[in-house]
């Protein structure tokens, strides 16, 4: 093999199939977007608690697709090989929050569509996946299900209490009932008519009730 076999490798002449122009404006993109895909995930976040690596990858997942997308589109033999490489690929990494996976798909999207040349898509159709997010995720809701832990001394105090939860609620479902030596505990599920929660004060002050505790609940945690 001579020098000259070298500077004529196909391997070479793959150097300039991409352009650095092209490649510094897609990563750049890609940043970009990235970054907004993250801020708007910290301001959306509704978990029990934030992951900062969680919002960091998303940045990292834009501009890792954008650089693969941009391989396969320059060289038809290499998506094929891609292709296979990523079917084998695979992710365990429990996914606990169903708006972690709109953000993961948000930013595996963004990459492929700004590889693609389709700059234009890639921002407004990011803008305006935004602006929606912060607009319904943000959005407070009276219909939020709540957690209602009442310990009452006996009988008589519990449905004291039961009846005036029921006038202060829109709605409420029991949902366990504990009994013991010390006292009577349920677990009511109820929808608030307004924000206000000043009921449980309320509750708090009326004989034989010993203790109260209104907790958030989305079905799978509460806090």
């Amino acid at each position: 093999m001579t020098f000259d076999d070298i500077f004529k490798s196909s391997f070479l002449e793959n150097v300039t199939s991409i352009s650095l122009l092209d490649m510094v404006l897609a990563l750049g993109l890609a940043f970009g977007i990235g970054v907004f895909i993250f801020l708007i995930y910290k301001k959306t976040f509704k978990g029990v608690m934030y992951s900062a690596s969680f919002g960091v990858s998303l940045i990292a997942l834009s501009m890792v697709t954008t650089l693969v997308i941009l391989a396969v589109t320059s060289n038809v033999v290499l998506s094929l090989g891609m292709v296979g490489a990523l079917s084998i690929v695979r992710f365990r990494t429990a996914i606990k929050e169903p708006l972690d996976i709109v953000f993961l798909f948000w930013s595996i999207a963004s990459g492929i569509v700004l590889a693609a040349g389709m700059i234009p898509l890639a921002v407004f159709g990011s803008l305006f996946i935004g602006i929606i997010l912060l607009v319904f995720v943000n959005r407070s809701s009276v219909d939020t299900p709540y957690i209602v832990v009442l310990s009452c001394l006996d009988t008589e105090s519990e449905q004291n209490a039961a009846r005036q939860l029921n006038g202060f609620v829109k709605k409420s479902v029991i949902k366990s009932k504990t009994v013991s030596q010390k006292g009577v505990e349920l677990n009511y599920e109820i929808r608030l008519k307004s924000d206000d929660t000043a009921f449980v004060n309320t509750l708090s002050e009326l004989p034989g009730v010993q203790n109260i505790v209104l907790v958030s609940y989305n079905g799978e945690y509460m806090g």
